[in-house]
């Protein structure tokens, strides 16, 4: 039951190649605990004929402080921490061996929606941020059109989307907050079900190269696992297959 906080503060990133972060311990509200030491790690990461190779050098502010660490069992957890990134790897390389929509329950509240897209990062980010693109692909079954798409350009700007059937009728939507924004890669948002009460999801949609295409994740957070199993009986990972279906044939192909 008990919890233990730190942080990493980025001093400096080559793209691809390293990054060096100040890694520190941080009190329960995240702001870092100063009777505690603090020490700069760089990463360097290279590619080698059976994979790639990753360096780490700790430096810390003096010799008291690097034995005061590694007594606190550093070395052990660091060996264990970069021991699981094979299996975090293997887990996307999983996700992308097939094209086809998958969902996967992580807990009684999150579930993970992925399929590979065949275009680059920059497309796929694209299509979800056009307002016109998204009125091509993002319909869900054949028989839907999309008739409101007002989209927020900037973390705590709102959302607005709607669909109805083609001839009319039936019209419903989804309305939220973007929480958060790095693109091409990352974005958080809420979603809450147009005139519904109660706490909304919270999606968080990932986006990796990866051999074939790029590699769409979004990881869906529900208020309840009641409302989970209720959207997900709706068939919407079938109804996100055709849109995804879509988009790579009506808008990516194009």
């Amino acid at each position: 039951g008990s919890s233990h906080g730190g942080y990493w503060e980025f001093l400096d990133v080559v793209e691809g190649e390293s990054f060096t972060v100040r890694d520190g311990f941080s009190n329960d509200d995240g702001t870092p605990n100063t009777d505690m030491p603090s020490m700069e790690m760089a990463f360097a990461f290279e590619g080698t004929s059976q994979g790639s190779r990753l360096v780490t050098v700790t430096s810390f502010g003096s010799l008291e402080q690097l034995e005061q660490l590694i007594a606190m069992g550093m070395e052990e957890g660091t060996r264990e921490a970069m021991g699981q990134i094979d299996d975090v790897l293997a887990d996307l390389a999983s996700f992308a061996a097939s094209r086809g929509t998958e969902s996967q329950i992580l807990s009684e509240t999150k579930v993970r929606v992925s399929r590979v897209i065949r275009g680059t990062v920059e497309q796929v980010w694209r299509a979800h941020h056009d307002a016109e693109l998204m009125k091509r692909w993002l319909l869900g079954p054949d028989g839907w059109v999309m008739v409101t798409c007002d989209l927020a350009d900037a973390v705590g700007d709102t959302f607005r989307q709607e669909w109805e059937r083609a001839g009319g009728g039936d019209r419903f939507g989804f309305t939220g907050e973007l929480l958060e924004s790095a693109p091409p890669h990352r974005e958080v948002t809420t979603e809450s079900m147009i005139g519904m009460e109660g706490d909304p999801s919270i999606n968080e949609l990932t986006l990796t190269s990866v051999d074939g295409g790029t590699l769409l994740a979004l990881v869906i957070t529900y208020p309840s696992s009641e409302v989970r199993d209720i959207v997900l009986a709706t068939g919407m990972v079938d109804g996100m297959e055709s849109s995804y279906a879509r988009l790579e044939s009506a808008v990516l192909a194009a």
